[in-house]
């Protein structure tokens, strides 16, 4: 033998000994290789190619650039318990380049894997030398030679042998969602089909998703997954804590189950309740099928099912997409059924998911009513269709057509209509109903439209629709109308339900617990109805219009409608400035024949000038109505105004004396006139305030303020008003102790600090809690908006309420008194004079103020304009001109001013009151001292 080929031979036999003596799989065949660089075309692939050639010229070998640490690494792909590593040298030269190399083993890649654990480092190797390294125990995806120096690595062949952890293979596997795996995926009209999945051999994979999440084990199913062939186990799967299961797999084709075997597959068990599997090297053009294991409505994903075998076929509308590979988030596509035009003429087709439906063209009606019946609907003119009605005597077309469509929507109960169909229908019924003329007190037009509109939006609802969802809602929305439909299951929250800008608050869960834990609600809005609806079919003296749209709310298909809880509508008002008058809440109730508006069930719970709040304890048609009295409101009343204009300025001129009065004479000294004369200052201010600066709305700083100061004014008018009533009461206990009377009341001081103090306060606290409460763009005066009007209402009722009181017990107290005082002139005289002063004392103390809260009648509103403007005049009455010794000052006063002698003033405003044997006297002396 030639001693040339001794070192082929025996590398040779050594390469067969290598390989023979071990049990184990090569795993490193078909993974992925790295090197840290390459000299020509000598990849690092070409030293896991399973070929053992060594001569270098046969190009199996790989080799980086003479380079600073050459390295080589393979990846395979998941963790692995290593065994050994076999590495084959070249044998035609420079074998001495491996001396030295080291070979680690990890799962890091942190400097190119050559920090991993140390398997080996390699001797010198002669050439052509097959050597196994043993590295038991050694778990990592990543295998690594290199090289500690410059120099240049050459590797013939790298051998890596082990298990793969199972661990790591069930928690990182390769996932497989790709649809078009599925055994039931028939469709092969893609760019490009066919797939192969020779690209996954080796590798361990895990499928889910809609495909599926295991490989058949029959040859079920229809073929071929995305290829022309495709693969399936030709064993049983393995159960949890078998470990892995080897077998084959079986190639089918459309015509045949078996049409190939191929080994190398396995399987495993995971703790999760999957399987992995490592597949095997499938020729092409062969791919995996794969199916459901255990079927449910959402395992194929949207728009298709799952059959009995696991596989997925789109539903009836939908197909496979075209051109294109299903996405992993759907299978099927909707199918365009308006495409061949089925509808007919003077129709709209609309393609719906996974269906259609057909509409009559606008201006043109349905033949069969709500029902489109395919074949035979046809769609005619307005005009055509009522003129081709045959009908019943005395009965107009359009109320014909209108009593059809009612016994069309109650003959099918269980219609469920789109919102294009719906909106389509409520516009030509608008449309037909436009020209009709209701007669006066006729009804009909609207029960009819009412009972039509709550058909079609209870045809809107679609029972299944809640199946996967909590709440829905549904818009409708039109130039004349707007439908806002909610249905809900459970305890979800109701979302808010709005139409045209009106608004209902409902608790439409405890309406679901009574309905089998399900309901719906609509609110709707449909402009035109006001005509058949008026304000004349609510019965009132007062003059009515209607302040809002018209809504209708109705729970429609829901069995049980009993209301757990009132519900709440906020209705916006149509006009936009302010008007005074009673604004009702009322619904349309039917009984029997009679039709009209009602308050029954529904009460205000907030007004202002934009919108009202109604509260009601049951659902039906609704609307506000503004009730103004027996004629035109007080802003077109011309002759009102005047009145008030004149009476005002009486008013302020006596204020204006009054005041003066007070000032400038010198009083009896047990009087008091500090209660009367800031009443009197505050009344003056107030009403001149009121007169020039309550429509100042052009400045919105200035009308808030003006507001403000008339807020804190009138408030100390009137807690001037009772401190005027306590110091009257005072004076008149006295009287009815026959004591000596004396100075009676509080100190000035303290009048003062309540008489300011108070109103403050309350001015104060109103403003900070809203301070945006002063001043609207009608009136400088205090807003409706969260009862801020209540800050000054509610002390008025309170002191109002207190002087009423207080003048009745102070009456009663001086009975008695009065009965017993001896008079020395006309008695008659003495007690017209008596009884006028107890009259003028009333509107002194501000009782007739009262009358502000009864304005219903114009003879009301006169009543007040007159009696609240004059109490400045009964003040100047009561306290100035009926005192004797004011007059003596007037004249005093009168004399200096035409330069005539007169009585001394000083004795007129010192002479007291003694005589108490008169009833006038004995006024007068009580007018004094309760000062």
């Amino acid at each position: 033998m030639n001693n040339g080929h001794l070192p082929l031979l025996l590398g040779f036999l050594l390469s067969l000994t290598a390989c023979c003596t071990c049990d184990e799989e090569n795993v490193a065949i078909g993974k992925i290789a790295d090197q840290s660089s390459m000299y020509g075309n000598y990849g690092p692939y070409r030293a896991i190619d399973g070929y053992l050639y060594r001569d270098f010229s046969r190009g199996s070998c790989c080799m980086t650039d003479e380079e600073m640490r050459p390295w080589w690494r393979v990846d395979l792909f998941n963790v692995h318990n290593i065994s050994s590593v076999v590495v084959a040298n070249r044998w035609d030269c420079c074998s001495e380049r491996l001396s030295g190399a080291e070979i680690r083993i990890g799962n890091s890649l942190v400097d190119n894997g050559n920090s991993n654990p140390l398997c080996a480092q390699i001797p010198s190797n002669p050439p052509g030398n097959i050597l196994t390294y043993s590295c038991p125990g050694m778990l990592g995806r990543y295998v690594s030679i290199s090289l500690n120096r410059t120099g240049i690595l050459t590797l013939c062949e790298v051998e890596v042998y082990g298990q793969v952890d199972q661990q790591d293979v069930c928690e990182n596997p390769l996932l497989m969602t790709d649809p078009f795996r599925n055994v039931d995926y028939y469709y092969y009209d893609f760019p490009s089909f066919p797939l192969c999945d020779y690209p996954y051999g080796g590798r361990w994979v895990r499928f889910s998703g809609i495909v599926g999440d295991v490989i058949p084990e029959t040859c079920a199913g229809t073929c071929c997954a995305g290829s022309s062939y495709f693969a399936y186990l030709g064993f049983a799967h393995p159960q949890l804590g078998e470990g892995i299961k080897k077998g084959i797999a079986r190639i089918r084709s459309l015509q045949y189950c078996v049409v190939q075997d191929v080994q190398g597959m396995q399987v495993l068990a995971c703790p999760g309740g999957y399987y992995v599997y490592r597949l095997p090297y499938l020729p092409c053009p062969v791919t995996f099928g794969v199916r459901h294991r255990n079927c449910t409505s959402t395992s194929c994903g949207p728009n298709a099912e799952c059959t009995s075998y696991g596989g997925c076929v789109c539903i009836l509308g939908y197909e496979y997409p075209v051109n294109v590979l299903p996405t992993p988030e759907s299978f099927c596509y909707d199918v365009d059924e308006c495409a061949p035009n089925p509808c007919g003429a003077r129709t709209d087709c609309y393609n719906t998911v996974g269906s259609f439906y057909c509409l009559c063209m606008e201006g043109y009606i349905s033949s069969t009513g709500v029902n489109w019946v395919s074949g035979t609907t046809v769609c005619q003119s307005t005009e055509e269709y009522l003129a081709s009605l045959t009908l019943p005597e005395g009965q107009s077309p359009e109320m014909y057509f209108l009593d059809q469509m009612t016994k069309d929507l109650e003959d099918n109960p269980d219609l469920v209509l789109t919102e294009k169909k719906v909106t389509d229908i409520v516009t030509m019924i608008l449309a037909i109903i436009a020209n009709m003329k209701p007669k006066d007190g006729d009804s009909e037009i609207a029960n009819v439209v009412l009972n039509i509109l709550e058909g079609l939006v209870s045809a809107l609802v679609d029972p299944t629709s809640l199946e996967d969802k909590q709440v829905i809602q549904t818009n409708v929305t039109a130039p004349a109308i707007d439908i806002n439909l909610v249905s809900l299951k459970g305890d979800a929250e109701t979302p808010a339900m709005l139409a045209m800008g009106n608004m209902m608050t409902i608790n439409l869960a405890a309406v679901a617990k009574n309905n089998n834990g399900s309901a719906s609600a609509v609110l709707m809005s449909i402009d035109g109805m006001e005509k058949f609806m008026s304000s004349s079919f609510f019965e009132s003296e007062n003059i009515t219009e209607m302040y809002s749209d018209i809504i209708t709310a109705t729970l429609p298909k829901t069995r049980h409608k009993e209301l757990p809880e009132p519900v709440k509508f906020t209705m916006h008002h149509k006009k936009e400035t302010f008007q005074a008058g009673l604004v009702t809440c009322v619904y349309w109730k039917i009984n029997g024949t009679e039709t009209h508006w009602s308050e029954e069930g529904c009460t205000v719970s907030y007004s202002n000038e934009n919108h009202t709040v109604c509260s009601c304890t049951h659902l039906s048609t609704f609307a506000l109505l503004l009730q103004t009295g027996g004629q035109n409101n007080e802003e077109d009343d011309p002759l009102l105004e005047m009145v008030d204009l004149f009476c005002m300025c009486v008013g302020l001129t006596f204020l204006a004396l009054a005041i003066l009065t007070f000032l400038l004479c010198t009083w009896n000294p047990k009087v008091n006139n500090t209660a009367r004369l800031h009443l009197s200052i505050c009344l003056f201010l107030g009403h001149l305030l009121f007169l020039v600066g309550v429509s100042r709305t052009e400045n919105a700083v200035v009308c808030a303020v003006i507001a403000g100061l008339l807020h804190f004014i009138f408030l100390a008018g009137f807690v001037w008003m009772l401190l005027e009533t306590v110091q009257l009461f005072l004076l008149v206990r006295s009287l009815t102790k026959v004591k000596v009377i004396q100075k009676e009341g509080l100190r000035p001081l303290y009048l003062l600090l309540i008489g300011y103090g108070a109103p403050m306060v309350v001015v104060g606290v109103s403003a900070a809690v809203f301070s945006g409460g002063y001043g609207s763009k009608d009136t400088c005066w205090l807003k409706q908006e969260k009862n801020f009007n209540w800050s000054f209402i509610g002390p008025v009722v309170a002191i109002l309420t207190l002087n009423l009181v207080s003048f009745g017990v102070i009456i009663w107290s001086l009975q008695p008194t009065l009965a017993n005082m001896k008079s020395n002139v006309s008695q008659s005289k003495d007690t017209r004079l008596i009884i006028f002063k107890i009259v003028a004392q009333f509107f002194v103390l501000g009782c007739a103020w009262i009358l502000g809260f009864f304005q219903s009648s114009p003879f009301l509103k006169y009543l007040f304009i007159i009696l609240n403007s004059q109490q400045g005049t009964f003040i100047f009455i009561v306290h100035c001109l009926l005192n004797k010794e004011v007059r003596k000052e007037y004249r005093r006063w009168f004399s200096c001013l035409c330069r005539k002698e007169g009585p001394s003033g000083d004795s007129a405003t010192k002479d007291t009151v003694n005589d108490a044997s008169q009833p006038t006297k004995d006024m007068d002396k009580a007018d004094h001292h309760h000062r």
